[in-house]
């Protein structure tokens, strides 16, 4: 699959910068995985770390300010059939407003084959103040392969506003959509910091693990953040763990900052049928 993204140019025009970078992780036949592709590209730069069993690791790593204004960049992550791949990165995403009044584009690719395994783990998105970003996460699972996705936002650095958020997220497996949805944040976005949406919470995000597994034994609901006090309203946040539709259980938590919101979800990834499905 190729982005549809103009030519990437070596530096940032008045336009902003367009870059994309792309994995491929292949096993070797022997009960390895190996990187035939491994191209960082702008912000981008991906370096490759020490794996686990017979995962790859891929770290990204920022190689300058990204994304701003009017920037268009992109992740293509391939995990190939009996793959096993990790991705992460080394440091929070900032969005930031650029020079011209134009929203900015990040989009995720995230492909796995059959009886492979993808984790997608980066580090939290910061929505700055003046920020305007659009950001979209897409996911093509096999029938056996297993996904593991974590996206953490933070509306505004410490003390600001938020900047404008808007991403989304869609999964489909064997061709059928198992998750497609769509959230908005900041200003321009009627109700957003309202009771009915985050009630004054500035770090929102959710945990999405996918595999045969739940076939067998679904997820059970479950609220996330200790005792029915804490969950509503001494700030320590709350969550929701739920199955889905399909072999799969999605997480999904709002708190003060991303240090609290990361113990929610740290939470629901440590619940029996969620753990087992991670590890598996």
């Amino acid at each position: 699959m190729t982005l549809a993204l103009p030519t990437p140019e070596t530096g940032r025009a008045a336009a902003g910068l367009c870059a994309t970078a792309r994995v491929v992780a292949r096993a070797d036949g022997q009960g390895n995985t190996r990187l035939p592709v491994l191209d960082g590209d702008g912000p981008f730069a991906l370096r490759r770390i020490r794996g686990h069993g017979n995962q790859a690791r891929v770290c990204v790593v920022g190689a300058m300010s990204a994304p701003l204004g009017g920037d268009r960049l992109g992740i293509e992550a391939t995990a190939e059939a009996g793959s096993a791949l990790h991705l992460t990165a080394a440091a929070a995403t900032v969005a930031l407003p650029g020079r011209t009044g134009e929203h900015a584009r990040y989009d995720v690719w995230l492909t796995v084959g059959e009886g492979a395994r993808l984790d997608w783990l980066p580090e939290p998105l910061i929505s700055a103040a003046g920020s305007d970003l659009r950001m979209t996460t897409t996911v093509d699972l096999a029938p056996t392969a297993r996904l593991v996705l974590r996206e953490e936002q933070v509306l505004g650095r410490s003390g600001e506003r938020s900047g404008a958020l808007r991403s989304r997220l869609t999964v489909r497996r064997a061709g059928q959509t198992l998750l497609d949805q769509e959230t908005a944040y900041g200003p321009g976005v009627p109700g957003w910091d309202t009771s009915a949406v985050l009630d004054g919470h500035r770090a929102l995000g959710q945990l999405l693990i996918v595999g045969p597994t739940f076939e067998e034994r679904p997820a059970e609901v479950r609220l996330l953040g200790g005792e029915a006090g804490e969950r509503s309203g001494d700030g320590a946040g709350q969550g929701v763990l739920a199955p889905l539709a399909g072999p799969g259980a999605l997480a999904t938590a709002v708190a003060p900052d991303a240090l609290r919101l990361r113990r929610l979800l740290d939470e629901a990834a440590g619940s029996a049928a969620v753990g087992r499905a991670a590890a598996g």
